[in-house]
């Protein structure tokens, strides 16, 4: 109950703000502030906190530190991710005032392992944003997925697909879009 308050009250506070329904890369365009990213590999079991963004610009090592964790995990392969995608993981850790890094389920796929997965799984897109470095699959310790959901469409960019028997919630920098799996 207290998990459902307080995103209540954050999401009340975003509203109030303006924030909702803005490219999170518009809203922090002029913001000078320090963002970190927590983040766990499921699959590998690897962390990391990284600072990607400072004094107004991409702090390289940071983001490569980043791109690093969500790698294909399966083909041992790295993509430069789209910056922005970074930039909607931090508003939602943010939002939730978690203390837990996101869990990644999926980021990058190289497209052998994304043909691989669509030949045992019937919910993975043949041209998957996600081996563009265009999509993650997220979960965060503690915040219920229905809650993560409704954060990533309020934030109104991108594709958000929600994935409550599988346990993660899809964002993409793609047109807006959403689904339930």
């Amino acid at each position: 109950m207290l998990q459902r308050r307080h995103f209540l009250k954050q999401a009340a506070c975003l509203g109030a703000a303006g924030i909702t329904g803005l490219s999170s890369t518009r809203a922090f365009a002029g913001q000078q502030e320090e963002r970190t990213l927590r983040l766990y590999n499921i699959h590998t079991g690897e962390f990391t906190t990284s600072t990607f963004w400072a004094n107004g610009r991409y702090i390289d090592e940071g983001v490569e530190s980043l791109d690093i964790l969500v790698r294909d995990h399966r083909r041992d392969q790295v993509m430069a991710m789209q910056r922005e995608l970074y930039q909607n993981m931090y508003q939602l850790q943010q939002l939730f005032a978690s203390h837990e890094p996101l869990y990644v389920i999926s980021g990058y796929r190289a497209p052998e392992s994304n043909a691989s997965l669509r030949y045992t799984s019937s919910g993975v897109a043949e041209h998957s944003l996600h081996m563009q470095g265009r999509a993650i699959d997220i979960r965060i310790p503690g915040v219920s997925h229905r809650h993560l959901h409704r954060a990533a469409l309020a934030m109104g960019n991108g594709g958000v697909g929600y994935y409550p028997k599988s346990g993660f919630v899809h964002i993409d920098t793609g047109r807006t879009r959403h689904w339930t799996a």
